[in-house]
């Protein structure tokens, strides 16, 4: 087992190399999401899956009760909380120095970082990677927030932001992606992860968590909505 730096640690979690992750290219086909794999192939992200097989009636709904402009804005301005959020909480697992910086954007996202460091990472006791790329043969590919061990269990782990708090049956794309970069990390690494935790922080700094409560459920929807997406697009 190889060890970065010896063990990074980042509020006493240490930072190991168990695995030999790489990272995939990613494409564009479509206009679509995907990655090349070792192989060669193209195949679609999880993102590009779950997006081609969503019922999007809700979606366009609430952009045509807001106004095109001003729900473009508030996509547009969750994109960059979130992808900005993602950047702090990987410096941080990491054990690279974090800064809010002056622009308002970016001391949210760094607030909402720090509530999900103390109130979900907390339970992290290792990380095996940050922006985990994975792939499952011929199939789909994505890329994970983090692996490592939450409460004792191998784990994958996934950061969200959200505008307002979250009923369960609002995240059901969350556990999707959760079992999908499960199932391919066990192929790539013939691991048994069968845990997986979403942590979301909403712009208000409100915390929440949902774990997959029925893995083999959930393995089954999301090879439901991968064939659906394949008969879609072949």
């Amino acid at each position: 087992m190889k060890i970065s730096e010896d063990v990074l640690k980042s509020k006493g979690i240490p930072y190991i190399q168990k695995y030999p992750y790489g990272e995939l290219s990613k494409t564009s086909k479509d206009g679509k999401r995907h990655y090349e794999t070792p192989d060669g192939r193209q195949v679609p992200s999880v993102t590009t899956v779950l997006s081609a097989t969503k019922d999007m009636r809700h979606l366009h709904a609430w952009r045509k009760r807001v106004g095109e402009a001003k729900a473009q804005q508030i996509t547009t301005e969750s994109a960059n909380i979130g992808t900005v959020m993602h950047g702090s909480l990987e410096k941080h697992v990491k054990g690279i120095e974090r800064k809010p910086g002056s622009n308002l954007i970016h001391q949210k996202a760094h607030a909402m970082a720090n509530v999900i460091i103390d109130n979900g990472l907390t339970d992290v006791s290792e990380v095996w990677g940050s922006e985990v790329s994975l792939y499952y043969p011929e199939l789909y590919a994505g890329t994970t927030d983090l692996v490592g061990v939450y409460k004792g269990a191998p784990a994958i782990l996934d950061f969200k932001q959200a505008r307002r708090l979250k009923k369960k049956e609002w995240v059901e794309d969350y556990y999707l992606q959760l079992v999908a970069y499960s199932e391919a990390h066990n192929k790539q690494y013939d691991t048994q992860i069968k845990t997986g935790r979403v942590f979301i922080c909403t712009q208000n700094n409100e915390f929440q968590t949902f774990n997959i409560d029925n893995y083999d459920h959930w393995v089954g929807q999301w090879y439901a909505k991968l064939e659906q997406y394949y008969k879609q697009v072949l």
